[in-house]
C-alpha cells in the first residue's frame, strides 16, 4: 500500500499545483559499496544527497509536491525525509518495501498519491541535469502529446529512436544490437539517450492498466507499447548539463558540474 510520508503532506484544502515523482527505490547494484549499507538516493554529491538535489531542482520550477518511492534501505529514506523536513518540499512516500517495481510499476503503484486529472513530472534520483522543465512543459503543450521527455546526444548503452519530428518510434541496445521498433512505417531520423525527466498526462494510468501492465515493469516498455496509438515525444536538450550518477566513479563528474 502507498502511504503518506512522515514529512508534511499537502492539505486537501490547498490549491492544486503541479506534482512530481522522483524514482528512488532502486537497488543501486552498480553503486556498490555505498549501496551495501545505504540507499543510492542518499549518496552525496558535494555534500548533498542525490534526492535532495532533485527536490531542489524541481523546486526551481515551482514544483513542491513530490512523491518519492522507497524500497532499498527504506527506513533510512524515511528518516532522512523526516529529519530534513522534506528539504523544504511537501513529500509523500510510495512504499515498495515488499518488492521493487522498477519505474513503470513504481509509477502505477503511486497512482493514488497524484492529483486526479492533473499533468505531472517524473525524474530519477540518480540523474542530475539542468534541463529547463518550463521549456519541456512548453514543448509538451505545443505537441499535445501524452508523454514528453528529455533526450540528448551523448554516449549511452541504450538509445531511443525517433522520426524526423522527434516522435518516439523505437529503442536500441547499443551493446547487443537488439532493436525494438514500435512504429515500423516510420523512418528513424534520430538516436538519442534518455534523460529521465518526463512530463505525463494523467491518462497514462488508465492506459497502462488498459494495456495490462501490472507488478514490476519499466517505463520504456510502456512507451514502446503506447507509441503506435499515442503521441510520445522526445525533447532534445543536447548541450545541457547531465550526469547519470550510476557508478561511484561518476560522482566526481557530477561534483565538477553541480557545485
Amino acid at each position: 500500500m502507498t502511504q503518506p510520508s512522515l514529512a508534511s503532506a499537502k492539505s486537501v484544502n490547498e490549491d492544486i499545483t503541479m506534482q512530481a515523482m522522483i524514482f528512488s527505490a532502486g537497488l543501486g547494484t552498480r553503486f556498490k559499496p555505498w549501496t551495501d549499507t545505504h540507499p543510492k538516493a542518499l549518496a552525496l554529491v558535494n555534500g548533498k544527497p542525490l534526492l535532495q538535489r532533485n527536490i531542489e531542482y524541481l523546486r526551481q520550477y515551482g514544483i513542491r509536491e513530490v512523491i518519492v518511492n522507497v524500497h532499498h534501505f527504506a527506513d533510512q529514506m524515511d528518516m532522512a525525509i523526516v529529519e530534513n523536513d522534506g528539504w523544504g518540499s511537501d513529500l509523500l512516500v510510495s512504499d515498495e518495501r515488499e518488492e521493487v517495481l522498477e519505474t513503470g510499476g513504481g509509477l502505477l503503484k503511486a497512482k493514488d498519491l497524484f492529483n486526479p486529472g492533473e499533468r505531472f513530472v517524473t525524474c530519477n534520483a540518480d540523474f542530475l541535469t539542468d534541463l529547463n522543465i518550463n521549456d519541456l512543459l512548453t514543448f509538451h503543450q505545443q505537441q499535445k502529446s501524452l508523454i514528453s521527455f528529455g533526450v540528448s546526444s551523448r554516449p549511452s548503452s541504450r538509445n531511443l529512436l525517433f522520426n524526423k519530428d522527434y516522435r518516439l518510434v523505437g529503442w536500441k541496445n547499443n551493446k547487443t544490437g537488439e532493436t525494438r521498433i514500435a512504429i515500423p512505417e516510420e523512418t528513424v531520423a534520430h538516436e538519442l539517450a534518455y534523460s529521465c525527466v518526463v512530463v505525463f498526462e494523467y491518462d497514462i494510468f488508465r492506459l497502462m492498466e488498459a494495456a495490462g501492465f501490472t507488478g514490476k515493469f519499466s517505463l520504456i516498455d510502456v512507451y514502446l507499447t503506447l507509441a503506435p496509438q499515442h503521441l510520445i515525444m522526445g525533447y532534445n536538450h543536447s548541450g545541457d548539463k547531465l550526469v547519470d550518477v550510476g557508478k561511484p566513479a561518476s560522482v566526481a563528474i557530477a561534483e565538477s558540474l553541480f557545485p
